[in-house]
């Protein structure tokens, strides 16, 4: 009994990954089309709309968002929008998480972890994202150029950026999308 339960679990978590995500861009993509076929089809001539235009219209607007984000206007709006938003007591703890979890796909050069480091901690390593060469802490003097670096916690549920002194940090060749991996699954996935 013991072995059949052992593979059930095993084929489980191991369908489990790839149904969840394909899941997912089923659910977007239904999300999407759902959302933008009534537009659709108060615009458009009767009889002109089919399926799956909704969610091509979803890309193109992601498209024309993305292009627009670079223009100088939009991002006086944005900005102005935000510094709103973090103003409403509940609703700026939400965005704030949300906009600091997005900001780490690495948008621009300010926010993308830019390599996987070892940190040093007594006899062990922990392995961390370099996010900032020369960080500084506003309104704390140091001696010592300082590196940030965030140090995620397994399966997802958080971490922690510290600052240390380059000579607690050992350079990895694991490519930060590797090293991510490793850390939220906990060592489990080396490959």
């Amino acid at each position: 009994m013991k072995t059949l339960s052992h593979i059930l679990v095993k084929g489980s978590l191991t369908i489990m990954p790839v149904s969840l995500t394909l899941y997912f861009f089923y659910w977007l993509g239904r999300t999407a089309e759902s959302l933008l076929s009534g537009t659709l089809n108060f615009w458009l001539p009767r009889g002109v709309y089919q399926p799956g235009m909704g969610l091509i219209a979803g890309f193109l607007i992601l498209f024309v968002v993305g292009l627009l984000v670079n223009a100088f206007v939009v991002q006086r709006v944005l900005a102005f929008g935000e510094s709103l938003l973090l103003r409403i007591p509940v609703i700026k703890t939400v965005y704030a998480a949300f906009r600091d979890i997005t900001g780490l796909m690495g948008t621009t050069d300010d926010t993308e972890l830019q390599r996987a480091v070892l940190v040093r901690l007594g006899p062990g390593r922990m392995l961390g994202f370099v996010t900032r060469e020369n960080a500084a802490l506003p309104g704390v003097e140091l001696s010592k150029d300082l590196v940030a670096v965030y140090m995620p916690m397994a399966y997802t549920i958080g971490g922690y950026t510290i600052y240390v002194t380059r000579d607690f940090i050992e350079p990895t060749d694991l490519s930060v999308e590797a090293a991510m991996r490793i850390a939220m699954t906990g060592g489990l996935r080396n490959k």
